[in-house]
């Protein structure tokens, strides 16, 4: 039964990458890396109710559970190159998988990443990736190597997921286009590959947002050993979210997750190369805040005034 689900829904990907020597089919895949490039490697597991609903149109959750991995490699600055996939599920429902493959598939397809292997076995929906990729060594985008002086920078728009969980919540009443607008950004995250590859020797420190900015540049100012002040009035708001009251885009530009965005420090000489990595990968870029020597994270309006605001990114062992 297992391995007819897996030649039905999975193995029909036909790995034509000539870094993949095998794939889906035996014990292991193998892989062989570009000549002199180094290997990327990422995992994350995606649980049921947890980090996904339930319910999920399983199209969309293909699509997201590759998506995040995706996002790793484009905070390291890696080309995508293979994937393994791990799904425990409570029943082989075919139309299920079949639009759950569809959507994961049509992503690897799209960045050229292939499927080469994983597990499958019945039990709570759960779904674990490990997505491979590769770069020049030396040339990756680590969170320790951000220095005080730097600019700091985010790709994309910020809070539009954390705005549609909002409206799933109940917390804030939107319309039903609002909500389906908002909806988009947190079921359909896009993986800023092409900026990533692009920032290569002008950025310092990446990493991507999913569980909210003011945490996940926390990982980069502790890893380096740094501070940072923020200006959280130039923070790209979604445009659903930039409807809302400044209070709500403050608070789900800086704390909302699922954005998957890029957040990232330069040196004030790379500028142009920044604006430029931008538009070669028709990906928006911001600049937000300065890396400081002194430890800490400072929030500044637009007058450069310090303000107090009792905000914090996911927790997966605390949050609801």
């Amino acid at each position: 039964m297992v391995f007819d689900l897996i030649k039905r829904y999975f193995a029909q990907h036909t790995v034509t990458d000539p870094r993949i020597a095998l794939g889906i089919g035996d014990d292991c895949a193998l892989v062989n890396p570009s000549p002199g490039m180094q290997l990327a490697i990422s995992t994350d597991m995606l649980v049921s109710g947890r980090h996904f609903f339930p319910d999920a149109d399983p199209y969309m959750l293909g699509h997201k559970c590759l998506a995040v991995n995706l996002s790793d490699l484009a905070a390291m600055g890696a080309a995508p190159v293979a994937f393994t996939l791990a799904l425990s599920l409570p029943e082989a429902n075919p139309d299920w998988l079949e639009k759950f493959s569809q959507g994961m598939l049509a992503l690897a397809d799209a960045h050229q990443c292939s499927l080469i292997g994983g597990d499958t076995t019945k039990g709570p929906l759960n779904i674990c990736i490990t997505v491979f990729g590769e770069l020049p060594p030396g040339s990756a985008l680590r969170r320790d190597a951000a220095q005080a002086g730097d600019d700091i920078w985010v790709s994309g728009t910020l809070g539009d997921a954390r705005l549609a969980l909002a409206g799933y919540w109940k917390e804030l009443k939107l319309t039903p286009t609002e909500h389906s607008q908002a909806a988009l950004r947190m079921h359909q995250p896009s993986p800023r590959i092409a900026l990533g590859i692009a920032l290569r020797g002008v950025a310092h420190a990446a990493l991507d947002i999913s569980d909210g900015l003011i945490g996940d540049l926390g990982h980069i100012l502790e890893r380096s050993n740094v501070g940072a002040s923020l200006h959280i009035d130039s923070l790209p708001a979604g445009p659903v979210l930039s409807q809302q009251p400044l209070a709500k885009q403050r608070e789900f530009t800086l704390a909302g997750g699922d954005d998957y965005e890029l957040c990232f420090t330069a040196p004030v000489a790379q500028r142009a190369a920044v604006i430029a990595a931008g538009l070669a990968s028709a990906t928006p870029v911001t600049r937000i805040g300065t890396i400081e020597q002194a430890t800490g994270l400072r929030l500044l309006d637009d007058f450069g005034q310090p303000v107090s605001l009792q905000v914090s990114s996911f927790d997966h062992f605390s949050s609801p």
